[in-house]
């Protein structure tokens, strides 16, 4: 398989939401404590576009970030080997891909988000990633 490189990141509005991440400029994604997750993290190279999706509320994509550092020791982690890595936004969603759009879209329905909906960092085929981002009205 080659190498993924897009991605996707989920994570609830109410803990970190995107406008967060828009003041902030750049974030440590800390905190993921599954192991695909973290080998996926692990995969992450530097430049490469992450998706940034509202989960519980909204449940929406609603922006691109960009992995500016790759992966390295979670500062938050007390027990165990967990990873992190870098991110920067790049750009906002003219208009939030919803989960109920993507569920019934005929090329998106298979997506990782779907099919391992407890997942919080999954690649993402390239045609996926651009069809998301033109649902998105991203220029």
């Amino acid at each position: 398989m080659t190498h993924p490189q897009h991605w996707l990141v989920k994570q609830e509005p109410s803990a970190y939401s995107w406008q967060q991440f828009l003041q902030d400029g750049r974030t440590a994604w800390t905190g993921v404590r599954n192991f695909q997750a973290r080998k996926n993290l692990r995969s992450m190279r530097k430049g490469e576009r992450v998706l940034f999706y509202h989960s519980v509320v909204g449940k929406e994509i609603v922006g691109i970030a960009r992995v500016v550092t790759e992966a390295y020791p979670d500062p938050t982690a007390t027990d165990g080997e967990w990873s992190c890595v870098d991110l920067e936004p790049e750009v906002s969603f003219e208009k939030p891909v919803t989960l109920e759009t993507l569920k019934v879209h005929p090329t998106l329905k298979e997506i990782a988000l779907i099919r391992q909906s407890r997942l919080s960092v999954m690649p993402l085929e390239a045609t996926a990633f651009a069809e998301i981002v033109r649902l998105g009205s991203v220029r």
